[in-house]
Formats: structure tokens, C-alpha cells, sequence
């Protein structure tokens, strides 16, 4: 077992990320309720940084290091991988993780570092993979389990995330047990069990034994409101919603709120907090997409182009946020953009994302407005990379032959 920074997670600096992807047709986007948090930096869960002494002197190379200086270069890494962290500078926080599991691979503080900075980064499944070596070789470190419950409820397409969600239920349902007094804990088994799509007195009761164990913990009161929406309690939900909107000081929590308010389809409502998000951090990742996607839901693309673009230069590893910014460009009919766009984001696609991509709002919705505007040739390409990255579409040969057939003809 190992310890960790006390560093405060109530007022968290890092963006909320994100979500699942946006079904948009007709210019209106419908979104899909998920369990995840948006997470664009770290999120409102900010998982804490590994414990580190660093050393007052640096000592040379050599080929051959004693323990001593072993796990005196392994501190200075971990200081370093905290400190660009802390700054943002999140390839060097990366770069300086990996180098201290290069120095001890099985040391769980390295692993939790490196989960950190991958989480920061939206990398999900590598930050998964990073948390589960930190469990696994720190048994009974609650910020682990809680770090790992995080970024299991976070929105990925496939088969798995039924498993996901349940183990994130286990993990942060132990912390409980280890830290019977962590508000934390009892919020990430409420965050937990929403993703599984139980909204019941369970859920209900854990997020009350977080408020309860601390008052002022905004997110779990965010979170509380909208179990006690979806379970027809709306006289209890609206006053928790507002409280929670005027008390909230800090991006993330605003952002948090947002998602909560969008994920009941109340879209207009939403814009006034994201409009607040921006005021106090400009470059909030979650925030941005968010707004983004409220714009496109409205059918404004043209207003959602900048705020997307700037949501993929914020966090260029952002699949969502691409995949909104490409079907704003199919709104605005400006395909070449769009083109490019999913281009971009089919390295960063699972394999169900890559259906999506291949589908009516992306290559292949990118080939039909070609084809409407004449452009025989390039509406074959669309269709063609469309088929290349979903072999299985069963629309797209009809399509590419009769693309063939106009250019011969």
C-alpha cells in the first residue's frame, strides 16, 4: 500500500470529458444518456497524484545503480511526472511516468502517475489498463480503486462496458469499506451504479451518505438531484440543481452540472451554466465539447465550428469532439472539412465507433452531399474510405457502384 498527495479534490482545474457519440440527422442531434463523466483534463473526479520525495542531489549515470539510487531517480521522475501534470504539460507528465516504471516496473505509484495523466488525456482504455496495475499491486489503496471506478464508467462503444461498469461498482464499493468516512468513495459507487442505469434508493442512499459525510461536496449533490429526477422526486431534484449552480465556484463542477441537465434532453437550460464554465476557464475541454454539442443539437454549426475546433486543440485525442465537429460540417454542406475531420478521427475509433463513422453522418453522409453537389469523383472517394474503415456496411457497394457507373457514363 502506498500514499498519496493530499491534494484537494473539491476544486479541480482539469476539463470534464467526455461522452458518447451524437446521433445528429436533420440538422438536430440526439444524444444518448450515458454513465460517464466528461473528462477533458482530469474531470471532476480528479484522481491524486503519487507521493514523491524529490532528491536534493543528482548523481550521474552509471551503468550499474544501487537500490538507493534507484529509487532516488524513480522519486525525482514521479516529482517531475506531478509537476507537469499539475502544469498541464501532459507529454511530459507521460514521458516522466513512463520513465519511472522504466526504473521499477512493479511499483503501483508509477502506474497510478502514468493512469493520471491518461485519463487526462481521454485515453481510456490505456488508463484503465495503467489503474488495474496500480490496484493489483497496491491491494488496499483506495485511491487507486477509486481512480480505477472512474475511468470505468467513462462512455466506450463495445461489448464490454456492462463488465466495466459492474467492476467499477466493486472497486469503488470496497473503497467504502476501506474508508467508511470518504465522501469520495460513496459518490463513485453513486457514479457507479448510475452508469449501470440503476437509479433506485441504493443509489439514492449512497449519494446522500456522501452529502452527509461532506455538506459542501457539490458534485455528489449534482449527482444526487438527478437519481432523484429520474425517480420522479422532481420537487426534491430542482432545488439541489439550483443550489448547487449558484454555490458552484470552479469550471468542473459547472461542467458536471451541464451534463446532468443535457443528459435529460434540457438542452436550453444547459447553455447559461456552459456559458459560466467559459467565463472562469476558456480552454475547459469538457465545457467546450459540451457547448458544442448543445449548438449542434440546436442546429447552430456554424457557432459550434469554433467552439469544437477549439475543443480537438485542447485534447487532440478527443473522438467525440471530432465526430461533432465533422457532422457540424456536414450541417454547414462543407464536406471537404468534414472529410477530413472523420479522416482524423478513424485512428482514435474503436470498432463500433468505425460503423458510426462509416455510416449516414459520416463518410457515408460525407459521400451524399458530394453526390448532390455534383461531385461525382469525390463522393466514390467518400464512399470508398467509408467502406474501408467498415468493410461490413452493406449500403456502401450499391453506392460506390453507382458512383462508378455516373463517372463512365
Amino acid at each position: 500500500m502506498f500514499s498519496v498527495n493530499k491534494v484537494s479534490l473539491n476544486l479541480i482545474r482539469s476539463g470534464l470529458m467526455l461522452l458518447s457519440v451524437l446521433l445528429i440527422g436533420g440538422g438536430v442531434a440526439l444524444a444518448q444518456e450515458t454513465g460517464g463523466d466528461l473528462v477533458g483534463g482530469a474531470g471532476i473526479f480528479r484522481p491524486k497524484n503519487p507521493d514523491a520525495k524529490r532528491s536534493r542531489n543528482s548523481r550521474p549515470t552509471r551503468p550499474r545503480m544501487t537500490p538507493e539510487e534507484i529509487e532516488e531517480k524513480f522519486q525525482d521522475a514521479i516529482s517531475d511526472g506531478n509537476d507537469a501534470r499539475d502544469a498541464r504539460n501532459f507529454p511530459a507528465a507521460e514521458k516522466a511516468y513512463r520513465a519511472a516504471l522504466a526504473l521499477k516496473p512493479r511499483d503501483a505509484r508509477a502506474f497510478q502517475g502514468l493512469g493520471n495523466v491518461l485519463a487526462d488525456l481521454q485515453r481510456w482504455d490505456e488508463a484503465e489498463a495503467a489503474y488495474r496495475k496500480a490496484v493489483e499491486f497496491a491491494a488496499t489503496n483506495p485511491d487507486a480503486m477509486l481512480a480505477l471506478s472512474f475511468v470505468l464508467v467513462q462512455p466506450r462503444s463495445g461489448a464490454m462496458n456492462a463488465r466495466r461498469f459492474s467492476d467499477a461498482e466493486y472497486y469503488a464499493r470496497r473503497a467504502t469499506q476501506l474508508q467508511p468516512t470518504n465522501a469520495m468513495a460513496f459518490d463513485r459507487l453513486g457514479a457507479a451504479l448510475i452508469a449501470r442505469g440503476i437509479f433506485s434508493a441504493d443509489t439514492e442512499a449512497a449519494l446522500r451518505k456522501a452529502v452527509e459525510l461532506d455538506p459542501n461536496y457539490l458534485v455528489a449533490q449534482v449527482r444526487l438531484a438527478r437519481v432523484l429526477r429520474r425517480m420522479n422526486h422532481w420537487d426534491q431534484a430542482e432545488p439541489i440543481y439550483k443550489a448547487a449552480i449558484e454555490k458552484a465556484q470552479d469550471a468542473p463542477t459547472l461542467v458536471l452540472i451541464a451534463e446532468a441537465i443535457q443528459s435529460e434532453q434540457r438542452w436550453s437550460d444547459s447553455e447559461p451554466v456552459l456559458t459560466r464554465a467559459l467565463k472562469l476557464d476558456p480552454r475547459n475541454p469538457g465545457a467546450l465539447y459540451l457547448m458544442g454539442r448543445f449548438l449542434s443539437v440546436r442546429g447552430r454549426f456554424a457557432e459550434a465550428e469554433p467552439v469544437l475546433r477549439q475543443a480537438v486543440d485542447v485534447n487532440p485525442k478527443s473522438f467525440q469532439a471530432r465526430t461533432v465537429l465533422g457532422r457540424s460540417y456536414l450541417g454547414l454542406e462543407r464536406y471537404d472539412e468534414a472529410f477530413k475531420t472523420y479522416d482524423e478521427a478513424v485512428d482514435l475509433a474503436s470498432e463500433a465507433n468505425k460503423k458510426d463513422l462509416a455510416g449516414a453522418f459520416g463518410f457515408t453522409g460525407i459521400g451524399d452531399g458530394y453526390l448532390k453537389a455534383g461531385r461525382v469523383k469525390d463522393a466514390l472517394r467518400a464512399y470508398e474510405r467509408g467502406l474501408e474503415v467498415d468493410p461490413t456496411n452493406a449500403q456502401l457497394p450499391a453506392k460506390i457502384a453507382a458512383a462508378r457507373a455516373k463517372l463512365t457514363s
